[in-house]
């Protein structure tokens, strides 16, 4: 049996608001991925519970983004490696036009992948 709680602990005040279908959506997935009982222990977290950190919450298209974000920075980081190789590996290394367009790729991927992060966050 639950403990009783004193009137002033007691939720029986009730809120209705109205939220577009999509919104629904997006709360029901925010619910399952914070772990929450319900959508009231979401809204009343997010309302009540003010955090120091910053949480980013992401819908699932967001989430795609990110791991296709991830995919082409990992491979920015397996060109940026080969190229450190070859100019490590030899003492008279000069940097050669392919080389010179590896680091332009790389740096145009890291930009793009940057400016997308920023959408996503703002």
């Amino acid at each position: 049996m639950r403990p009783k709680l004193p009137d002033t602990d007691k939720r029986n005040a009730k809120i209705i608001i109205r939220v577009s279908r999509d919104e629904k959506i997006r709360l029901q997935s925010l619910t399952k991925r914070g772990k929450y009982g319900c959508m009231s222990d979401l809204i009343r977290s997010k309302v009540f519970n003010e955090s120091t950190r910053k949480v980013i919450s992401l819908d699932e298209e967001a989430n795609a983004q990110l791991k296709n974000l991830d995919y082409e920075l990992n491979k920015i980081g397996v060109n940026l490696n080969q190229l450190s190789k070859r100019i490590n590996s030899f003492a008279g290394y000069n940097v050669g036009d392919n080389d010179r367009q590896l680091l332009r790729q790389a740096f145009d991927m890291m930009r793009n992948c940057l400016m997308q992060l920023q959408k996503l966050l703002h």
